[in-house]
């Protein structure tokens, strides 16, 4: 039988910074998804908004102004494309704060899907306005 030494203090003090590490990156996973939540969220919503209204007056609706359906779908698209920008690039600096204390890979899956949100958004954003889709 062999039997066991317990931990030393510096490695329970070593595996407590690691479980430390650990969970602020979960939380900074956790922020980035309800800014790309929320994002996309608003991104969508002006399209879907865009694309009613231009129904509406294609139909021959009355709107108070002749561009409201393309100024509306602009705004809320641009709000959501630059609320993902500013939650990409957070967590941006959130990681390189951590990768001073721990090392792990940039290839996140959050932050992945972030910078596809951010094309995305653009791309709607430049769909209203050259009125692609």
């Amino acid at each position: 039988m062999t039997t066991q030494e317990p931990p030393s203090a510096n490695q329970l003090a070593q595996e407590r910074t690691d479980l430390a590490a650990i969970r602020t990156m979960m939380a900074a996973d956790r922020t980035l998804m309800a800014w790309i939540r929320t994002a996309f969220s608003l991104i969508s919503f002006g399209f879907t908004i865009y694309k009613i209204l231009q129904a509406f007056q294609q139909t021959g609706g009355e709107l108070p102004r002749e561009h409201t359906p393309r100024n509306i779908g602009m705004f809320l698209t641009a709000m959501g494309t630059v609320a993902m920008v500013m939650g990409t690039i957070e967590y941006w600096h959130t990681l390189k704060e951590m990768r001073l204390l721990s090392h792990f890979s940039l290839a996140r899956p959050a932050l992945i899907m972030a910078l596809l949100m951010s094309v995305g958004g653009l791309v709607m954003f430049f769909s209203i306005i050259t009125r692609l889709f």
